[in-house]
């Protein structure tokens, strides 16, 4: 039996979570960094400078995410946190807010490629909203990708996950700005 669990991004897991991302940091040295700076300082920050960045990030409450373990290995990331914390969400048409409700949203879901199409993005969304209720809040959102009957999404479209899993993990449309790319919303209680 395989036991799923999640600690919070932090001094004490970056070491997993640098395992997790790999050398490339994740995608074209990203290290989670795409929706927090400005195109040409996430460009030119590539590899270390993201890196840096973001380890500088983890330190801070609450945490930037969550390490994903199967039996006490790393083998996922799911990013989240308060929308405000994502300027280059409010830049685009397709994951702008949706309304004024405050929201966290889910903004990348990396699961390493030797444990890929295990079914792990729906336990990685679900403990992502766990996380959200135990830091208060009250809605999640996600602007994954809904490929066409029969395809699949490439690696860089499918970094903020597949509406399927979302769907799984109850979540709901609530508006489709592009054809791929329905914007979902679930609400989670932190009582």
């Amino acid at each position: 039996m395989t036991d799923f669990t999640t600690r919070p991004l932090a001094p004490g897991t970056w070491k997993d979570f640098e395992r997790v991302m790999g050398s490339n940091g994740g995608a074209r040295g990203c290290w989670c960094m795409h929706w927090r700076l400005p195109f040409k300082e996430w460009q030119a920050g590539a590899g270390d400078g993201n890196r840096d960045a973001l380890r500088t990030r983890s330190a801070q409450r609450p945490p930037p995410g969550l390490v994903c373990y199967l039996d006490d290995e790393p083998v996922g990331w799911v990013g989240i946190g308060a929308r405000p914390e994502y300027p280059r969400l409010r830049r685009s048409p397709v994951t702008k807010a949706l309304d004024a409700t405050p929201v966290w949203v889910i903004n990348c879901l990396f699961v390493r490629r030797d444990h890929r199409h295990r079914g792990l993005q729906t336990k990685m969304i679900t403990a992502a909203c766990g996380f959200a209720a135990e830091n208060g809040q009250h809605t999640v959102e996600g602007f994954p990708v809904d490929p066409a009957s029969g395809r699949t999404a490439g690696a860089d479209n499918a970094m903020t996950g597949i509406a399927s899993a979302f769907r799984e993990a109850g979540f709901t449309e609530v508006a489709r700005r592009r054809k791929d790319r329905p914007a979902m919303r679930r609400t989670v209680d932190g009582t």
